[in-house]
């Protein structure tokens, strides 16, 4: 790998659709309890660890108001109209008929300001405040919104799994992955955190994590999936695990801009979202992926997962439905509750990992 920017921190085309457990990868037994699997945190960054997005120039109350109308669901009635079927926004649908906002009406960045999305106004609100950065601003860890105010710009839940994991003596790689064009800003001012420089998590400077500045890209094609980070080249063409070890043996944090031209020509569906591989044979790895548009449905989904078989039965991976990776491997990002509980991340990753034990009984040895 290039070290050219890397920093050591230290106290300072698709197939065919197989079932789970389709037999055709080798057995992983589930660890035993005193033994944790390194953890590979794959997390996007607008809607899950930021409330903001350069490249749509969309602030924390534009951001967070975009973020509400994607989970506030109804239904069109009889006469055409839209009736609401809950009043609690959520990321899965309160019932089965229930559709997003969103789906029928886009995204609303004034969303709890107009007359259909007044009802949230209060959730707003709440959040907004929770968002507020208390004392001095800092450039670094702080964002100016659009009513003038000083909000935080990275979570400080993030943070905060960093800090926790670290205090559990576990073994992780953090993995930044986006469409947009935050990523060299955002590994900046996670690198001064690491250096005890954000005034609420100054302890992060015992935390031994290497963090690797050069954003890295990854690039997709019906042929294969590239990527590329300093002078490292890493191409599924040959062998398509090629990319799924390079992440494995990752350490520290590091980041890539992923193919947002690619999602785009395959009409925004999982097909063409963020490459994504596991592997149930691996004994000692787990990868997360943490995204507010990943969701159940296939047509509205960013993450395009592939699990891995074993090599010597000839297909080297299958497809993987959302639906059957959901909460073990895949989360949909709760912005909502990313803001307003500090182990959000944390008890997302506990789910997975619980979940993921299960998922790993159902892969049978042939």
């Amino acid at each position: 790998m290039d070290n050219g920017s890397r920093l050591m921190v230290t106290n300072g085309g698709e197939e065919e659709d197989e079932p789970a457990g389709g037999g055709s990868v080798q057995q992983c037994l589930p660890v035993p309890l005193t033994k944790k699997r390194k953890l590979i945190l794959h997390l996007d960054l607008n809607n899950t660890i930021l409330v903001s997005d350069a490249a749509t120039g969309q602030g924390p109350r534009t951001a967070l108001n975009s973020y509400l109308s994607t989970v506030a669901w109804g239904q069109i009635s009889d006469t055409g109209e839209w009736q609401w079927l809950s009043d609690q926004p959520s990321v899965k649908p309160p019932c089965e008929e229930a559709v997003n906002y969103y789906t029928h009406f886009g995204r609303d960045g004034s969303f709890s300001d107009n007359k259909m999305g007044q009802r949230f106004r209060g959730v707003f609100t709440d959040h907004m405040k929770l968002l507020e950065w208390r004392g001095e601003a800092d450039k670094r860890f702080t964002q100016r919104g659009e009513d003038g105010k000083d909000y935080h710009w990275i979570l400080p839940s993030f943070f905060h799994m960093i800090e926790t994991l670290h205090l559990q003596g576990r073994e992780f790689c953090v993995i930044l992955r986006t469409f947009g064009i935050d990523l060299p800003h955002v590994l900046q001012s996670v690198h001064a955190a690491l250096q005890g420089k954000h005034p609420l998590f100054p302890q992060l400077q015992q935390v031994p994590l290497t963090i690797d500045l050069a954003p890295g890209r990854i690039r997709c094609s019906r042929r294969d999936v590239v990527l590329t980070r300093g002078s490292d080249r890493i191409s599924t063409r040959t062998k398509e695990r090629n990319i799924y070890q390079y992440f494995s043996s990752m350490d520290g944090i590091g980041g890539f801009q992923d193919h947002f031209d690619w999602w785009a020509r395959n009409s925004f569906t999982a097909s063409g979202g963020k490459p994504f591989w596991i592997d149930p044979s691996d004994c000692n790895t787990q990868h997360i992926i943490i995204d507010d548009n990943i969701r159940l449905s296939e047509h509205d989904a960013i993450v395009s997962s592939r699990v891995l078989l074993d090599k010597e039965k000839g297909k080297e991976s299958r497809k993987a439905l959302t639906s059957e990776l959901y909460d073990i491997c895949l989360v949909q990002t709760d912005l909502l509750r990313a803001i307003a509980q500090k182990d959000y991340f944390l008890d997302c990753i506990g789910v997975c990992e619980e979940n993921y034990e299960r998922y790993l009984r159902s892969f049978q040895v042939e």
